[in-house]
């Protein structure tokens, strides 16, 4: 059989793309109703609160969730690891649109958000939020770049515009050749640079919690929440495209790509291990356990988000008949990938208290929606994306 990167041999339109579809519709008119009704129309939101589901899930979680872009792309193209190769063009598509599912999510969020453009020209040096908006901008910008050349692969000296646009074909094409061939020279200093700016924007999410001793609950307050935000992003890289892969390969029924899955968890143990032992750690130093038997649902959150988020998937990767089998990497990462999730969540909204909050906070349904038709839009594109772009690599076969 042969295995490379080809565009999915399958119907586009399916009963779960409808489903996709009809998500995606709901939450256009929930966006349409926060813009030409207000952010308060929509939202539970107020002075006193003023972030909730789409910062703590559409932000914070999408930019942890998006690391397996970079990740991956260290092990196979900085450290050399060229085994990881096929699963790095689906980690990148992945990324690419989880940072543009975050930018997106920022633009209904922000209350003017025709002025997101102001900090490219407006630069705040002291402020972590200006780091973090410049990194994530740059960074977007180096995954389109990244994913530029798989464009180029599909369509070189295949453009084909019919009627009156066939006059740009040439042109066209030509940028795809001109393009392709300067980005193979130095698409080395892309892949550094955005392993640079994700370590930096990972962590700088976290910093933005440090000015809030008093509004955020000591469990999740602690003077290395960016290094726990830098190491939790590394740590769930791997599981996220396990995660990914699982799902697309059987869908799509692909090959498994266990040869190449397993051997990521290895990884996992350690990066997951080194996150566990700084996350207990800090707990046990600054002495912070005393909250754990305290029975509030912060705490319940918090015991679930260590408790099957990192303690049980790491014991369950010791297992060499877990790192095996399908269905247990599977497992284990759905729980990495939910208990980081769930860190994020805990951090910006379920530990999140303002002191003047009069009540606690739950999204509204127009909330829902938003984030809902985000998903949705995210999976309808990533479908139709490795549809007709090389991006997924499977036997031929199994793509008939």
């Amino acid at each position: 059989m042969e295995h490379a990167s080809h565009p999915l041999r399958q119907s586009f339109w399916t009963p779960g793309v409808l489903v996709m579809l009809a998500f995606m519709i709901a939450g256009a008119v929930a966006v349409t109703a926060r813009f030409t009704h207000g952010i308060g129309y929509v939202t539970n939101l107020s002075n006193a609160r003023p972030w909730g589901l789409w910062v703590g899930v559409d932000v914070a979680t999408g930019v942890a969730l998006a690391a397996g872009g970079f990740t991956t792309a260290a092990l196979a193209h900085i450290f050399g690891r060229h085994t990881y190769e096929p699963v790095t063009r689906p980690a990148l598509l992945t990324a690419m649109l989880g940072y543009t599912f975050v930018v997106m999510g920022l633009l209904v969020d922000i209350g003017r958000s025709w002025a997101i453009w102001k900090p490219m020209f407006n630069w705040n040096t002291n402020s972590v939020l200006f780091e973090v908006a410049m990194c994530v901008m740059i960074y977007l910008n180096v995954l389109y770049i990244e994913f530029f050349p798989i464009v180029a692969e599909q369509f070189k000296g295949r453009v084909n515009l019919p009627g009156i646009l066939s006059g740009l074909n040439p042109l066209i094409d030509a940028v795809l050749k001109i393009g392709d061939a300067v980005l193979a020279k130095i698409m080395w200093i892309f892949i550094i640079l955005g392993v640079v700016l994700s370590c930096m924007h990972q962590s700088s999410l976290g910093s933005l919690m440090l000015v809030a001793p008093t509004k955020l609950h000591p469990l999740w307050y602690t003077p290395i929440l960016p290094l726990l935000f830098l190491t939790s992003a590394v740590a769930v890289g791997y599981p996220m495209v396990v995660l990914e892969t699982t799902i697309a390969t059987s869908s799509f029924k692909l090959d498994s790509e266990m040869s190449i899955l397993t051997p990521l968890t290895r990884f996992t143990i350690f990066l997951l291990g080194t996150y566990m032992v700084l996350k207990i750690g800090d707990m046990m130093v600054r002495g912070t356990y005393v909250y754990l038997l305290d029975g509030t649902y912060q705490t319940n959150s918090f015991v679930v988000e260590v408790l099957f988020g990192i303690i049980i998937p790491w014991l369950m990767l010791l297992s060499p008949s877990i790192r095996g089998s399908r269905k247990g990497i599977f497992t284990v990462a759905v729980l990495i990938v939910g208990g980081v999730a769930l860190n994020r969540i805990n951090v910006f909204i379920v530990g999140y208290k303002p002191p003047l909050a009069e009540s606690g906070y739950f999204p509204a349904p127009g909330e829902m929606l938003v984030t809902l038709g985000l998903i949705a839009t995210l999976m309808f594109i990533y479908r139709f994306l490795v549809t007709y772009l090389p991006v997924l690599q499977g036997s031929k076969e199994g793509s008939q």
